[in-house]
């Protein structure tokens, strides 16, 4: 019997209404729409959605309804970690639409204050919500481990230790990282995939679908412990 779990990772899908990737041909929630797709395909059990999930917080309602059905469809939980372009804000988009209220849909931050448990899975999954548009610190405070498996979200800019920063906000270090203790810190903010940190804990970008046309899938495992594997995403334009 298989008792992996399977975790599907994107970021910065920037659903928007007026503003898409050209590889979206127009549909401003294609990118939503692959990863639910491609987490439905692998029958993956969890999606986490790190970050800047909208472009911004003036989405119509048009396209909130296409995004809620999507979700309302999705099959399985989504965890969702707002970033810097889609704060948890007074008039958040997470807020104004009521994501929250949908089943198997939670919003850190909003939902739950910073984590969310699976006792089925001996799984927790906890993040900082990034709140305005200010500066903060995407992995501070770390969580004392209290499951088999725990699971980190930030969005934020990572540096490693010792290299001084190209850019000011929401920084990520090398130590913060390893301070998580984490079995996968699941980041976003970066279009494109790519492994950071020292590598005592799995930190990856997920990339962007559009850049890069995966996603990542976390397999936790008793035989194997944590495995890491890009993705490539179920395409189809709605029509």
């Amino acid at each position: 019997m298989n008792d992996d779990i399977v975790l599907v990772h994107s970021s910065d899908l920037h659903v928007d209404h007026d503003h898409t990737e050209p590889v979206y041909e127009g549909d401003g929630t294609a990118g939503l729409r692959w990863v639910l797709d491609t987490a439905r395909g692998l029958d993956a059990h969890i999606v986490l959605l790190v970050g800047d999930v909208f472009d911004h917080n003036r989405q119509t309602p048009a396209t909130m309804d296409r995004v809620l059905n999507l979700l309302g469809d999705a099959g399985r939980p989504v965890v969702f970690l707002p970033g810097n372009h889609d704060p948890l804000t007074p008039d958040s988009v997470y807020r104004r639409y009521g994501l929250g209220d949908l089943p198997q849909v939670y919003v850190i931050g909003l939902t739950h204050a910073q984590a969310v448990e699976f006792p089925e899975h001996e799984l927790e999954i906890w993040g900082h919500a990034h709140v305005d548009y200010d500066n903060m610190v995407p992995l501070r405070s770390p969580r004392p481990r209290s499951t088999r498996w725990q699971i980190v979200l930030a969005h934020g800019h990572y540096e490693a230790d010792g290299v001084p920063p190209l850019r000011p906000s929401w920084l990520i270090s090398d130590a913060e990282i390893e301070a998580t203790g984490a079995d996968y810190v699941a980041l976003g903010h970066w279009n494109r995939p790519a492994q950071v940190g020292n590598g005592r804990v799995p930190a990856y970008y997920s990339g962007s679908p559009d850049l890069a046309g995966t996603v990542n899938v976390v397999r936790l495992g008793a035989a194997e412990g944590v495995v890491v594997k890009r993705e490539k995403l179920r395409r189809n334009i709605a029509g």
